[in-house]
């Protein structure tokens, strides 16, 4: 097959379901663009704050964006590309991007407030602590996947290092000029994509070479400082520069594919089960937990939450960030599979031995990049850059994340005096520290792992947003097989890494497969009394205490 004809079918896939079936899912949830949103009502500087569709777009997509939707899809190539590129067509359309919209609009609809606030108000006391127990584990386990894929990128690629220090001092400045001077947007985003190229430029001409251990521990004391600052300063001018990048290589990669239209060779369909060296993997169900952030990302609804919804400016530009930003990560996710499918059996199980998805995602794009004129190493600097920029990303949105909810569950609102574990300085080192320790292990180990609890932590969000929208008396049959198929999926998936685990000796992360499935079903109860039973949370009592 040619593999032009598939990013073409797909994006044209993706258009007609963002002007389709994102519209109707808006009318059904009740977006209105008249309703003043928590940004405006609520603003305070430093989390609300309103902002531009196109800014927040690129903050909340560089953040979702990560390594995920490019990893995930190549190690899913084992059972072949097909079954790949539907998962992400259709997971992508009807699941992730019904999620990630659904989670940016509850968390509007409840002024800003996360996930679990919103299960605390449609499930209870005790849904919003296990929820909260559960996502808290999730994003350390993102902060040890991603540290680690961060700093391998940064110790293989010593100009990506560089480049993205400075790109990090450059953000700082784009966001004193824009948000304290009044520079406008426009201006300010000329000057910073220039800035952009001149860092790419300096990286390649002064690579920064340590070692991968140096590196994590320079990446912890980052993401401390930078998951407390106000989003202002750093997170939202850094996301949007860093958009840039991904907005580039996407093009870069298009236009290299539209030249060279490389045939895909690799294996269509090699089977349900595939033997690899950590044992026999099954299409179901680690091909929709492998492809991960590709198709559906519980990790996406803690940002939509978290960090999104407290920044957009007017309710109509959710369609655009929550459902827009999950298509174009599918767009990602097809160009990544093309990486793989365009190579020889042989040659992918090489570039996989000896490099990993990100060293064969770099080596493709560059590849591609290199029919219409730009040198390939260069265009494996850029990739290696871009790949790092959106893992470094989501670690320290992840971070701030997980201090929000360490904040929150220990908060005792009608105390006089809180704990210290409240303060957003000891719940910040305490969650850095789990992500760094877990971070030494490798990604390999993390992966399987982090693949299964973010899943399933979609599959929870699935069915807080179902129960909302329940008790809203509105339709939730969007949410309904999603959720279900997602539990089946990650809970079978859970088993076997307990399983994997087990047998060779890591009983931490056996421990945390345990808890994490423990605590799903658990919730799962919580929320089937509300779907099935009619169960009602007597809200007055709730706020009573």
């Amino acid at each position: 097959m040619n593999s032009l004809l598939l990013v073409l079918g797909s994006i044209v896939l993706f258009v007609i379901a963002y002007m389709t079936y994102g519209s109707w899912l808006g009318k059904q949830w009740g977006v209105d663009e008249k309703i003043p949103t928590p940004a405006h009502t609520m603003m305070d500087g430093v989390d609300y704050v309103p902002s531009k569709p196109q800014v927040l777009l690129g903050h909340h997509f560089a953040s979702i964006a990560g390594a995920g939707p490019i990893t995930g899809p190549i190690q899913a190539a084992i059972f072949g590309w097909v079954p790949v590129v539907l998962w992400i067509i259709v997971g992508g359309i009807f699941f992730g991007g019904v999620h990630d919209y659904g989670s940016l609009v509850a968390s509007m609809k409840h002024k800003g407030k996360s996930i679990g606030s919103i299960i605390e108000e449609n499930m209870g006391k005790t849904g919003k602590s296990l929820f909260s127990i559960f996502a808290w584990l999730t994003l350390v386990l993102v902060v040890a996947a991603f540290a680690n894929i961060v700093a391998k990128t940064f110790a293989s690629t010593p100009e990506a290092a560089t480049s993205s220090i400075l790109m990090i001092a450059l953000a700082v400045i784009f966001g004193y000029f824009v948000y304290r001077r009044g520079v406008s947007l426009g201006i300010a985003t000329v000057f910073g994509v220039i800035g952009v190229v001149a860092c790419i430029l300096l990286g390649i001409k002064f690579p920064l070479a340590l070692s991968v251990n140096t590196w994590v521990v320079i990446i912890a004391l980052y993401i401390l400082v930078a998951s407390v600052a106000p989003v202002w300063i750093l997170l939202q001018p850094r996301d949007y520069l860093n958009s840039f990048l991904l907005y580039a290589m996407i093009i870069g990669a298009a236009i290299g594919i539209a030249v060279y239209q490389p045939k895909i060779q690799l294996d269509a369909f090699t089977g349900v089960a595939i033997e690899t060296k950590t044992g026999t993997q099954w299409l179901f169900p680690m091909l929709f937990i492998t492809v991960a952030c590709g198709a559906i990302s519980g990790f996406h609804s803690l940002v939509g939450s978290g960090t999104s919804s407290k920044q957009i400016a007017n309710e109509k530009d959710a369609k655009l960030v929550g459902y827009g930003g999950m298509l174009i990560e599918c767009v990602l996710a097809i160009i990544a599979i093309i990486t793989a499918a365009y190579l020889t059996r042989d040659k992918f199980g090489e570039l996989m031995a000896n490099g990993g998805p990100i060293a064969l995602f770099s080596d493709g794009v560059g590849e591609f990049m290199s029919h219409f004129g730009i040198p390939k190493d260069t265009g494996k600097s850029f990739v290696s850059l871009a790949v790092s920029a959106f893992a470094l990303t989501s670690l320290d949105t992840a971070t701030r994340l997980a201090r929000f909810i360490f904040q929150e569950y220990f908060e005792k609102p009608e105390a006089q005096t809180q704990s210290i574990l409240t303060n957003k300085y000891v719940a910040t080192v305490i969650t850095v520290v789990a992500g760094c320790i877990l971070a030494v292990r490798g990604y390999e180990v993390i992966w399987p792992i982090f693949g299964s609890a973010n899943q399933l932590l979609a599959a929870l969000a699935l069915l807080a947003l179902a129960t909302w929208i329940k008790n809203e008396n509105k339709n939730y049959q969007m949410f309904v097989f999603p959720m279900i198929f997602m539990f089946l999926a990650t809970l079978s998936a859970l088993l076997i890494v307990m399983k994997n685990n087990l047998a060779g000796g890591n009983f931490i992360m056996v421990a945390m497969a345990g808890i994490l499935f423990v605590l799903a079903l658990i919730l799962v109860k919580e929320g089937a009394d509300v779907l099935i039973k009619n169960k009602k949370v007597d809200k007055v009592n709730k706020k009573l205490g």
